[in-house]
């Protein structure tokens, strides 16, 4: 039965009756019971980490999208880290990024020495702006990141004929958009290599971990030693071999992913078409509900993109509200709806203000976006009475704070 309540004109933060009694986050994990035999299968196995779930999860995920690899990591991030690193990304190199991402998506170019370049974004849909990813170009710059923001699928073919023209790698972190499809293309297929966080707020969760998906062969081996501390061979593999001997031929990390947080992927892959098809729902409900407010709109979707739905983000129009998106986010937190703003752009953290000499003014469609946008909750278990209640304290509050 749905926690709201008969709107009332006294805001929560004002001391009125909150919409919910319990908080509503922006994201949360599925966990069933087929996900807790499964880890709990492995558990009672021989094989804890570094075994045949791996493989299995790696190949079960590379045919779900539709590559010919994939690398299990450790995380999202050790995900774009070892993709860079499988690049050759070094000091001298460039590689241009958007500023509407998490950090991760510009710190990996660091990591290996680079330097990130930020390209400003599209104003109707947030993602990077291929015009503005051309005019970045230096002859120091080796590849493009491209972010699927809140799970729309960036202009791959767009994008990509600028990395063919100007002979340069094309990756997508698709950490938002796994499920999701451009011009019936899945994501995970589209770039030299794609990228895919297995966080619990994520669309699929292994708990932490990551992968990335090529159909280059080689790229997939690098990725493999690197993940490994830069060893040729894992434990499993010297155990098949009856062998002890391994070399270490470059400095890696330990990005490993264990086999019960891939026996845990495999499961969740199993439901993941029909959670993607729920956050649509979700977000078409919110689409219709919200149609009648000027005071805020959805971000645009292109009709190429079939829209994976990590986020759910909305933008607020200052002109037709009396009150900053600091009041509007703390009344809505205080209705119990768990908003969020995704994302501070990350040319303005102190970091890369100081490294880099980035600042206001650099990217400046991103820039004026962030004040305005905010994320509403979207995850497959949220029931049609947790939705009601969003949209009951969404307009209530803007409602107040309207002009």
């Amino acid at each position: 039965m749905s926690q709201a309540r008969e709107k009332e004109e006294t805001l929560a933060i004002r001391g009125g009756q909150p919409v919910r009694d319990v908080l509503l986050p922006y994201g949360h994990q599925w966990i069933d019971e087929e996900d807790i035999s499964a880890v709990v299968q492995v558990l009672r196995s021989d094989w804890i980490t570094t075994g045949p779930k791996v493989a299995e999860f790696e190949q079960a995920f590379a045919h779900f999208v539709g590559a010919r690899e994939a690398v299990a990591v450790s995380s999202g991030t050790a995900a774009l880290h070892a993709g860079m690193y499988a690049l050759g990304i070094g000091p001298a190199d460039e590689v241009v990024v958007p500023p509407m991402t998490f950090a991760a998506t510009a710190n990996c170019v660091v990591f290996q020495g680079g330097t990130p370049i930020f390209a400003d974004v599209d104003p109707s849909t947030l993602l990077l702006d291929p015009a503005e990813v051309e005019a970045k170009i230096t002859p120091r710059t080796k590849a493009i990141i491209a972010v699927d923001y809140t799970g729309h699928p960036c202009d791959y073919d767009t994008l990509g004929a600028i990395a063919d023209r100007h002979g340069l790698m094309l990756v997508a972190d698709a950490c938002h958009a796994l499920g999701g499809r451009y011009r019936g293309r899945a994501i995970g297929s589209l770039a030299d290599l794609s990228t895919f966080s297995f966080h619990p707020v994520k669309h699929i969760t292994t708990g932490e971990g990551g992968m990335i998906t090529t159909d280059d062969p080689e790229l997939a081996h690098r990725m493999r030693v690197f993940r490994n501390h830069g060893i040729t061979t894992d434990h499993r593999q010297r155990a098949e071999e009856e062998s002890w001997f391994y070399e270490m031929v470059d400095v890696g990390y330990n990005y490993r992913m264990t086999d019960f947080q891939c026996m845990l992927g495999m499961s969740q892959l199993r439901k993941l078409p029909n959670w993607v098809g729920r956050r649509r729902e979700i977000a078409e409900r919110y689409d219709s509900a919200f149609t009648d407010i000027p005071a805020m709109e959805p971000l645009g979707v292109r009709e190429d993109a079939y829209h994976a739905y990590h986020l759910y983000v909305i933008r607020l129009d200052p002109k037709e509200l009396r009150a900053t998106r600091a009041t509007i986010f703390a009344a809505l937190r205080a209705e119990r709806i768990g908003v969020n703003v995704h994302y501070i752009p990350v040319h303005l953290h102190p970091f890369y203000k100081e490294r880099f000499g980035t600042g206001p003014g650099l990217c400046p469609v991103a820039e004026a976006a962030y004040e305005r946008i905010l994320t509403l909750p979207i995850f497959p278990s949220m029931s049609d009475d947790d939705v009601d209640d969003v949209v009951t304290a969404v307009r209530k509050v803007l409602g107040v704070y309207r002009r």
